[in-house]
């Protein structure tokens, strides 16, 4: 039973009371000087298309929305008490809400960080600041493609139709195509809802080949090539490993997978659907990527790269030697950190394995530096973003654009309940019960998604023009600067070193530190 199913039950039994109390106690009357209204305020709520949570629980979520409001006053005493953790992490929560809903997202009285505490971190302006740039874009595609794609520097992460409802998923292409920027399927395959509205996709493949597999759950060309040309489809993603879960399949629950969902990934219904932890289609780096070319060109020419959380360096090392021997560019690498979030992952691997973002960003691009081939591969950076800063940050770290989910789900109205594993979803973000999933408003939780991207770019623009910028690309490690004790202040370039251009193809010159996982490096196995 929901609760609006429960709610209309006890507005009837209340009132069936009272009338039959009524003719034995006079003043049992007056109780419906507080029912009526209540009642009134319920069937408003489940008729109002604003708030998702008001149309799911209506009445009692009005107490939600009188905390939140009364919050940000609660949070002024205690958010300067922890610079990385829950308060500093609720209030960039509230500031994706505000800038979803179009809300006024400036603040009163200066920082609420203590900004002499270890950790604070901040970006030297300039006293000579540039205009705003009209526009920031990233140009994906390298010489193999004969279909290049322009980006925004913030797109959204991979989410698939299965962890997210339908609805979710309309909600928030459609907001990628209201506000030009891509939109990453997830390995759950490219459905139905990721088309309808029109905006740009990125089609993830992961170790199941969902959407892309024979009935053995192998690779099959023929049906890849059947979506891959679709003009929606902008760019194809092999998926590796991802941050929450990595050396794990992707996950979802029995209790989520729906005929529609079974056929789409060509499942079958009743078990929980769980990826292989490797692929099939390849077993080395070489292999990877001549998997690479061989998407390409059955994309006809559409950019091709992969993801994956950074793990054993030496491997990531074996995939720059199989480049080299190989001659075959990915067109983009995806680094996924592992602090990444997912709907359902074992305890053990969400918290405990898999190289942070910054330390896998940096190690990846001096990786591609040492190699000689950075300028030919794009990086995209995935993990906790919200802010401008976040996004300016991993830029300056040697992102080219940085993917979010969390920040969008968000922006879609998702509080966290931490119910995506369960189907019980209380805002119809994560769900397949179409008693919640039907609640979300798909046209205004898109604009809500595109609004949200629309003025984190402002900002970021505003960032970039205060530091006396023009373009991403002339970020460097050393405009960021972090308090790491007391008075001691170091920047990015101190703090995550790159090796020199071209260094590791020459014996002489390969830094000691990266010495043994070079030689450890196969390019003809993991």
């Amino acid at each position: 039973m929901t609760m609006r199913q429960a709610f209309v039950i006890t507005s009837i039994a209340v009132t069936t009371l009272l009338l039959l109390t009524s003719f034995f106690w006079n003043k049992a009357l007056y109780a419906f000087w507080i029912v009526i209204p209540l009642m009134l305020l319920g069937i408003y709520d489940m008729f109002q298309r604003q708030h998702t949570l008001l149309r799911l629980y209506p009445v009692l979520a009005h107490f939600r929305y009188i905390f939140e409001s009364i919050r940000p006053e609660i949070q002024q005493y205690f958010v300067e008490s922890d610079i990385n953790g829950t308060p500093v992490n609720r209030e960039f929560r509230t500031l994706v809400y505000q800038r979803a809903k179009g809300v006024r997202d400036t603040r009163p009285f200066g920082t609420l960080f203590d900004v002499y505490q270890e950790g604070y971190e901040w970006i030297n302006h300039s006293l000579n600041p540039k205009p705003l740039p009209e526009t920031l874009q990233v140009l994906f595609g390298g010489s193999d493609c004969s279909q290049p794609y322009a980006a925004s520097p913030l797109n959204i992460s991979a989410m698939s139709y299965g962890a997210l409802s339908k609805n979710a998923i309309m909600a928030l292409n459609f907001g990628a195509k209201q506000g030009g920027f891509a939109h990453n399927t997830g390995e759950g395959g490219v459905s139905p809802y990721h088309l309808d509205a029109g905006g740009d996709l990125i089609w993830q493949i992961g170790t199941g080949y969902f959407g892309c597999r024979n009935k053995d759950g192998d690779f099959d060309a023929d049906l890849f090539q059947q979506t891959a040309c679709k003009p929606s489809v902008k760019m194809i993603e092999i998926k590796l490993s991802q941050g929450a879960k990595p050396g794990h399949g992707g996950i979802l629950p029995a209790i989520k997978l729906t005929q529609e969902i079974a056929d789409i990934r060509h499942v079958p219904m009743g078990h929980d659907v769980i990826s292989p932890p490797a692929h099939t289609a390849f077993s080395t780096p070489i292999g990877l990527l001549k998997f690479v070319r061989q998407l390409r060109q059955l994309s006809d020419g559409k950019p091709v790269g992969f993801k994956l959380c950074i793990g054993n360096r030496s491997e990531f090392l074996g995939i720059c030697k199989a480049i080299l021997e190989t001659g075959i560019t990915p067109d983009f690498i995806t680094v996924d950190g592992g602090e990444g979030g997912t709907g359902a992952a074992p305890i053990e691997l969400t918290n405990s394995v898999g190289m942070p973002l910054r330390d896998a960003l940096i190690f990846v691009h001096s990786a591609l530096r040492g190699i000689g081939r950075r300028e030919e591969i794009r990086i995209i950076a995935s993990g906790k973003a919200y802010s401008a800063f976040h996004v300016l940050r991993l830029i300056a770290l040697g992102a080219d654009s940085v993917n979010v989910a969390r920040a969008m789900m968000f922006a879609l109205g998702c509080i966290q309940s931490r119910h995506c594993n369960a189907d019980t979803c209380p805002t119809g973000v994560a769900t397949q019960n179409p008693a919640r999933y039907k609640s979300l408003n798909v046209e205004l939780k898109a604009k809500r998604v595109a609004r949200y991207h629309h003025a984190t770019v402002e900002n970021l623009k505003e960032l970039l023009a205060a530091c006396g910028l023009e373009r991403l690309d002339q970020l460097k490690p050393w405009h960021i600067n972090r308090r790491v004790g007391g008075t001691q202040i170091k920047n990015y370039d101190e703090l995550y070193p790159c090796i020199d251009k071209a260094c590791l193809l020459d014996e002489k010159h390969c830094p000691p530190a990266w010495k043994r996982d070079w030689e450890r490096a196969s390019a003809s196995c993991w």
